[in-house]
């Protein structure tokens, strides 16, 4: 598979977003070892960058389901696992009576950081990001934590997800310029409002990923040619699927681009996983823009 930077590291150009095997509109979920076998699948196709977070469970006392899913995928794996790139997030809570909440105490992350450390069996996480803002909290001083966390050893990379352009910016500020690895934010055909953040990221060398690529669950990654008829049209004439053209059209608008489309089936992801090699011409990828309403600045 081609490859892009996250990190200082080389990674799949279409990674997985594992939260569908544990938390989705759906409240359809696989077996434990129906998830295991997803992420296997990934693996095979050439996927080395997975995508995960503590809160990613089908309920509030199952905190680190998702994550379990991924360590167990990776030990069990066939493959060489040492070059699979693991990214995890934190900064939302669960409480009993699913109670949802925020926080970005430098206390609270770092316990967050350390069960994450122990439930993926690693002694340092590849990339920590910031899930979701807590407003009750300076943005910059929670940047500040995770710069901590990453000077303490614990993070080797820290990037932040949910973010606007300014937050982005403050990042910045804090870690230094070249230090912020990743901007977490969604964006596809149904929901291209983050085009601001993913340029601004470009501008500063910083990795975009994109979440819910395809649309999102409930059928939305599902139904993503119906909706978007260009999108359908452009598959056709490749003779790909409409979620490959989405994903390839994704990666056309920047080298920075790393798409993690969800999945809860093996073939989802196989079928995404070849996005990386559809090639679209410019005036498809301008076609694909405009039916959004993204145009060129």
């Amino acid at each position: 598979m081609k490859q892009r930077t996250l990190a200082g590291r080389q990674v799949s150009a279409i990674g997985l977003g594992a939260m569908p095997l544990s938390m989705n509109n759906d409240k359809e979920y696989p077996s434990f070892e129906d998830a295991v076998a997803t992420v296997h699948a990934a693996l095979d196709a050439g996927v080395t960058l997975i995508d995960t977070a503590d809160v990613y469970a089908p309920a509030w006392d199952e905190m680190g389901h998702n994550e379990r899913i991924v360590a167990e995928a990776l030990r069990t794996w066939d493959g060489d696992s040492t070059g699979i790139f693991v990214a995890t997030k934190g900064g939302i809570t669960r409480s009993e009576g699913e109670v949802w909440g925020r926080d970005g105490s430098e206390a609270y992350l770092r316990s967050a950081v350390e069960t994450s450390l122990e439930i993926l069996g690693v002694d340092r996480i590849e990339l920590y990001q910031y899930h979701r803002p807590d407003r009750s909290r300076v943005y910059g001083d929670v940047i500040a934590s995770l710069a901590k966390l990453q000077e303490d050893g614990l993070v080797r990379a820290v990037g932040i997800s949910n973010a606007s352009v300014e937050e982005i910016q403050i990042a910045l500020d804090v870690l230094g310029e070249g230090n912020l690895a990743s901007v977490q934010n969604e964006f596809s055909p149904k929901h291209p409002g983050s085009i601001g953040e993913l340029r601004f990221c470009a501008d500063h060398a910083v990795a975009f990923l994109p979440w819910s690529p395809l649309g999102g669950t409930g059928g939305g990654a599902r139904r993503v040619g119906e909706r978007f008829s260009v999108f359908a049209d452009v598959a056709q004439a490749h003779g790909v699927s409409p979620q490959q053209v989405v994903l390839a059209w994704e990666l056309a608008l920047g080298d920075h681009v790393i798409p993690i489309p969800g999945a809860r089936r093996a073939a989802s992801i196989t079928d995404s996983a070849q996005a990386a090699e559809l090639e679209l011409s410019a005036d498809d990828v301008t076609r694909l823009s405009a039916s959004v309403g993204i145009f060129d600045d």
